[in-house]
């Protein structure tokens, strides 16, 4: 049995995210994984990551967008770009939020995750 697709791991492991399924997304995780999120924020697991989001958002979902693929010093990159749409705390709707989110690939696992999104600065905005 050869090494996932690459672009397709990182899809799975998104939509798995987004639909909640943590433990199923987990084990598309190499042990260790590094979790970073928008303001420096790491976490040791999914379950960590989801429980941190409660604050910001009722629920959030990509539009991805593309994928780029690279490779350096035997591992594989995956950057997915696209836009955010969800639900803030109070019922109202956002689309369009753009993100990349980087993961870096090794032996067919996530070995890290970073998260790069403008949600903050849109939520910011709307509260001025």
């Amino acid at each position: 049995m050869g090494t996932p697709d690459p672009t397709r791991l990182v899809d799975r492991y998104l939509q798995l995210c987004e639909d909640r399924k943590l433990d199923e997304a987990g084990r598309l995780l190499a042990p260790g994984a590094r979790l970073v999120f928008p303001g420096e924020r790491e976490y040791s697991s999914l379950a960590q990551m989801a429980a941190a989001s409660t604050g910001t958002y009722r629920w959030v979902r990509k539009h991805r967008d593309r994928y780029l693929v690279g490779e350096a010093e035997g591992r594989i990159s995956v950057t997915s770009l696209g836009r955010l749409f969800g639900q803030w705390l109070d019922g109202s709707p956002f689309d369009d939020i753009r993100y990349a989110d980087v993961f870096v690939l090794d032996g067919g696992l996530i070995v890290e995750q970073h998260v790069y999104n403008d949600l903050a600065l849109v939520a910011s905005l709307l509260n001025t």
